[in-house]
């Protein structure tokens, strides 16, 4: 089986991104959307990569954005990939050359085939759960057996992600990457460190159960 990989999004702190570094967390999630309670400005994405060790990667998040404004933080702030959460066309994403996600918020069966023929380009297609007005961070699932079980492509299991579901979700999906944020905090863009811990524990466990 392959090694799981994770992402834990919506950082706005220097010591919580330290912390998902040193479980083990593969990227963090910098959004870059004023209308989410856990944006930050260039300042703070400045500030919490500066504490970053080598080699785990940093995510800028956007909701339609301006593409001059998503230039003027890249020209500023180190990012490695591009995550757009919005409405943004597959020729808007593949601009600014640099790889990206294109998260897609699933109602059926349909948005995830479309999903992979549209950002064909995209380095993975991201499923999170879909709430009326909400782009991510919403705490809620969506109904995981919708997932093909022969995939088109590179994708990425997010959307209502904690502790308590993280090992049943894998074992549903067969997920080998997975997002969250709200599952891991203690208040909006605030992680707690004991949840960070305890979700990485319960992927650790659930790939040495599924070695055997």
């Amino acid at each position: 089986m392959n090694q799981i990989r994770v992402k834990m999004c919506g950082i706005t702190r220097a010591e919580d991104a330290v912390c998902a570094a040193q479980l083990g967390v593969d990227a963090i999630g910098l959004v870059f959307f004023s209308g989410s309670k856990r944006c930050v400005n260039i300042e703070q994405a400045i500030e919490i990569v500066k504490h970053l060790p080598p080699f785990v990667s940093v995510v800028a998040l956007f909701v339609n954005e301006s593409a001059a404004k998503i230039r003027e933080i890249l020209a500023q702030v180190p990012i490695d990939v591009l995550q757009f959460h919005g409405d943004e066309t597959p020729e808007f994403c593949q601009q600014f050359q640099r790889p990206y996600l294109k998260a897609v918020r699933v109602k059926s069966v349909d948005d995830i085939q479309a999903a992979w023929r549209d950002y064909a380009a995209a380095k993975a297609v991201l499923f999170d759960a879909f709430v009326e007005g909400v782009y991510g961070g919403t705490g809620h699932c969506f109904d995981w057996t919708m997932l093909p079980e022969n995939p088109q492509g590179h994708w990425i299991l997010s959307g209502g992600l904690n502790p308590d579901n993280v090992a049943q979700a894998l074992q549903i999906t067969g997920a080998t990457t997975v997002d969250v944020s709200s599952g891991v905090e203690s208040a909006a863009g605030i992680k707690s460190h004991e949840k960070m811990a305890q979700f990485m524990r319960q992927i650790r466990g659930f790939q040495a159960v599924s070695h055997f």
